[in-house]
């Protein structure tokens, strides 16, 4: 197996903690003490879920979360009409106002 393909898999397998030529001597005792009590103070069980934060997020976390709808589609139809509503107002109809045509 070539030195590459070694490294690549090597990503793959933890490192050793406990070898057993280690076991026996003291300095490496200690050192697995250390690796042990790091081990214990990780967190268990599944990560908390994080809280939507921003405005973008919270619609995000409300539309297309776990019971994502069809709401985005129509705010984005609505928000169409009421641009091209307004853009045909400034350009168009505000001329008309108060003046037959």
């Amino acid at each position: 197996m070539s030195y590459v393909a070694k490294r690549g898999i090597s990503t793959l397998i933890p490192p050793k903690i406990a070898s057993p030529s280690g076991i026996g001597a003291a300095q490496d005792a200690a050192r697995m003490n250390r690796v042990v009590s790091f081990y214990e103070k990780l967190p268990r069980g599944p990560a908390p879920e994080a809280q939507p934060k921003s405005l973008v997020q919270r619609y995000q976390a409300r539309y297309f979360g776990k019971n994502p709808s069809a709401m985005p589609a129509i705010h984005i139809i609505g928000g169409l009409m009421l641009l091209g509503y307004s853009y045909n107002y400034y350009f168009h109809l505000r001329h008309h106002k108060n003046n037959a045509h």
